[in-house]
């Protein structure tokens, strides 16, 4: 019967992704409903060594596949990696991380082991309070009545639909494993627990030249390192309500005198206002910083998918009945180019005097 919860550690030159980190995390949670356990699933060439460092991360146990053939991200070789790792190990659940080889890789393996996928999921749930209408049946259930021991139980992925304007939430109950894969920062990781112990297997594949469809020629590592806004602990993002791209720089500035950095809506990035990696929402990053500053921003469906985790919202607009002020913990009703510059002079008069 399928068992546990598995989650694909993504890693690049021995780097594990922030995302897997994340799920990890996640991945406990819902273990700790279905009373099951966390496995993280290492591929690559020599990254046995990275076993240690997952199961710090919460993993209960790893399996791993190694060899010199997975030593760079290539579509087939590594789908038929992970395939024989379900095979073998019957999992019930496995997650991936939205990013580029998360999304090459899901589909690929789902459609190889028969099950269904969710994409994109913002949130995971085993049990919900809603009322869920299963695919290929005309009946709902109330999952709420649903007994947690129950091995039938059906994980929840929760995802925006329909441009945006809707959360749906989706259910694979014929097939297993159930599969999705989570965009990066939408979960929080645990505490890392040196003390931590787990089991560690080496899964062993057999590849045959024909495996390796695509020859690397060369691998080029971009030079320049740009700063990552999922990584920041303040954010300034900028709506269409800033008016001009001219003042992104005022926004710029208000992010570097409170040691963050800044962001976009959508609407600004297809205008050309900002740069694709600016942009916070449901096809751009999701964020989670500890103060996110909404500037101009209405608070779209679509945006607010990428940065409802904040733990701090204040937004500025002059529209008092914007949707940003539902979600907002403070909300600032005016011009953002009278308010914004006020803001940066009170932040620089408040750490000078705080200095002196």
């Amino acid at each position: 019967m399928s068992r546990d919860i598995y989650v694909v550690a993504e890693q690049r030159d021995g780097n594990i992704a922030k995302v897997s980190i994340e799920l990890i995390g996640e991945a406990r949670r819902l273990a700790a409903e279905l009373e099951q356990n966390v496995y993280a699933i290492l591929i690559g060439d020599q990254i046995k060594d990275k076993a240690q460092e997952l199961i710090e991360d919460g993993a209960d146990g790893v399996v791993y596949v190694e060899d010199p053939m997975l030593k760079e991200y290539v579509t087939e070789p590594y789908s038929k990696a992970l395939t024989a790792v379900i095979k073998e190990c019957d999992p019930e659940i496995v997650l991936f991380g939205a990013t580029s080889i998360g999304r090459d890789l899901a589909p690929r393996v789902a459609a190889r082991i028969h099950t269904g996928l969710t994409a994109d999921c913002t949130r995971l749930d085993i049990k919900t309070s809603s009322y869920i209408e299963y695919a290929n049946s005309s009946t709902t259930l109330n999952t709420a009545s649903l007994d947690p021991n129950d091995p039938d139980m059906c994980l929840k992925q929760t995802r925006p639909a329909f441009g945006g304007n809707v959360m749906a939430t989706i259910v694979c109950r014929k097939t297993k494993p159930q599969m999705a894969t989570v965009r990066p920062g939408v979960m929080q990781r645990i505490e890392k627990d040196p003390s931590r112990t787990g089991d560690v297997k080496e899964i062993k594949v057999k590849f045959e030249p024909s495996d390796m469809n695509v020859v690397i020629r060369e691998v080029v590592k971009e030079k320049h390192k740009k700063s990552d806004i999922t990584e920041a602990k303040y954010l300034v993002s900028g709506g269409r309500g800033i008016g001009s791209p001219e003042f992104f720089d005022t926004l710029k500035e208000l992010a570097e005198v409170l040691g963050g950095d800044y962001s976009s809506s959508r609407a600004n990035v297809d205008a050309g206002w900002a740069p694709k990696d600016r942009q916070v929402g449901q096809t751009g990053k999701t964020v989670r910083p500890e103060l996110y500053l909404a500037c101009g921003i209405s608070g779209a469906i679509q945006h607010v998918a990428g940065m409802e985790g904040s733990e701090l919202i204040i937004a500025i607009n002059k529209n008092d009945t914007a949707a940003i002020f539902d979600i907002a913990d403070l909300g600032i009703v005016g011009d953002v180019k009278v308010i914004v510059p006020k803001l940066i002079d009170a932040v620089r008069k408040y750490k000078a005097a705080k200095e002196a």
